[in-house]
């Protein structure tokens, strides 16, 4: 993938001024929502999915033995800059099988970014190991590289940074602390498809990278996931379990125990049309937060803080998140009065270590609870026109005008 001027990010602050990329009028374009529910995320799904799906029905390749399944994972490899891909059942699978791969189990410690969805620690509990929680950083919203050397300790052995909603963690500082220390990396980069750092792809920086694709996200199969890696022995170990451990030599001979983790011919082929198009998505997708910027900027006296992207990394906007000013409150009732008027949203991840399967003596995460009690994602799906995000960008401020004049 090439990076152009209109790949370039909008202004952190309100009212950027890069330049405007064409959005298309085609066939599953912009669409004007203005009126009626905005969804959060709708993928953008059209003719040659529907092509290619028919191909594998028609050719009665519909299980993981399929030949798109090798397509898509050799086309995602070379996207990436890696020299593996095993396509997987979810992001989940592809976390959870390649912690396995690498020999984490009892006794280990991982860690895990406190703000993060649930299963990049629950990955870590399914092998015996124990999630540690790091807090994140504001520059990133990622973990922060200083507390996690704190919460490193003699049986820590590897560390998960997650790219929140699309922008990536701090990978120089977690790749030297990790080199530093004896430590293996694993991505989760399941928000942040072909973001990247100095130029280089998220994913592709650590031993493995997890990728998810489920229907909200920039790549969708509607469920699924990926390991990318350049260890040529991990990517075999990883195809060998996700197969139920079968041996390639012995049929219905397993070694050991093993996943039934295999993504199917016909979610390969929805996949393979989404790389096809995965430039003119990203494209939308930045264009769309250029203008939620420019729209957001509108009421100053709110002090907004707009998504990050820090020099030399490339944040892919996978949800258009913001963060309000800690005197308007929790973002959970203007989501509510949002929804009211028609508009879905999210708050940020509840941070792990305040969940029930989690709840211990962890000590205090500032940043990490900070944002997730300021922070909003917008409807972020790449169809939206900008009619759209204008009425969505008004609704949210006179949501949040509400809230501080009732405050």
């Amino acid at each position: 993938m090439s990076s152009s001027r209109e790949d370039q990010a909008p202004s952190s602050t309100p009212g950027g001024t890069n330049a405007s990329p064409k959005v298309s009028d085609a066939p599953g374009g912009p669409q004007d929502n203005q009126g009626q529910f905005v969804p959060l995320y709708e993928p953008w799904l059209g003719r040659e999915e529907a092509r290619l799906v028919m191909q594998a029905l028609r050719s009665g390749w519909i299980s993981s033995a399929g030949p798109l399944v090798s397509e898509f994972e050799g086309r995602f490899a070379s996207m990436c800059g890696v020299r593996h891909a095993v396509a997987v059942s979810s992001g989940t699978a592809a976390l959870h099988v390649t912690l396995h791969a690498l020999g984490i189990g009892p006794g280990d410690e991982v860690l895990v970014p406190t703000l993060t969805f649930v299963a990049t620690a629950n990955a870590v509990r399914y092998t015996g190991a124990t999630p540690v929680f790091v807090d994140s950083e504001w520059e990133t919203w990622g973990m922060d590289p200083e507390d996690a050397e704190r919460k490193i300790t003699e049986r820590t052995r590897a560390i998960i940074p997650v790219h929140l909603y699309g922008h990536p963690a701090r990978m120089p500082a977690i790749l030297e602390l990790a080199e530093r220390r004896g430590l293996l990396v694993v991505e989760d980069a399941s928000e942040a498809h072909f973001a990247a750092v100095n130029g280089r792809y998220v994913g592709a920086l650590g031993a493995a990278g997890v990728f998810s694709f489920y229907g909200n996200k920039s790549v969708t199969t509607g469920e699924g996931g990926m390991v990318v890696t350049d260890d040529s022995a991990l990517a075999d170990r990883v195809r060998y379990l996700i197969a139920q451990a079968m041996s390639p030599q012995r049929r219905y001979w397993h070694g050991e125990l093993g996943f039934n983790y295999r993504m199917t011919n016909l979610q390969a082929a929805v996949g393979l049309a989404q790389l096809g198009r995965i430039e003119e998505i990203l494209r939308r997708k930045r264009q769309i937060a250029m203008w939620y910027c420019q729209a957001l900027s509108r009421a100053p006296e709110l002090h907004l803080v707009m998504p990050p992207e820090l020099p030399g990394y490339r944040n892919i906007y996978w949800l258009f998140s913001f963060l309000m000013m800690p005197e308007i409150g929790t973002s959970a009732r203007v989501a509510q009065r949002l929804a009211s008027r028609g508009v879905d949203t999210r708050p940020f991840f509840v941070p792990l270590h305040s969940l029930p399967p989690y709840v211990g003596d962890w000590g205090p995460f500032p940043v990490a609870s900070s944002l997730a009690s300021r922070g909003l994602s917008l409807p972020s799906g790449p169809k939206l026109s900008r009619a759209t995000v204008t009425h969505v960008a008004q609704e949210v401020l006179d949501a949040l005008l509400a809230e501080v004049k009732n405050s």
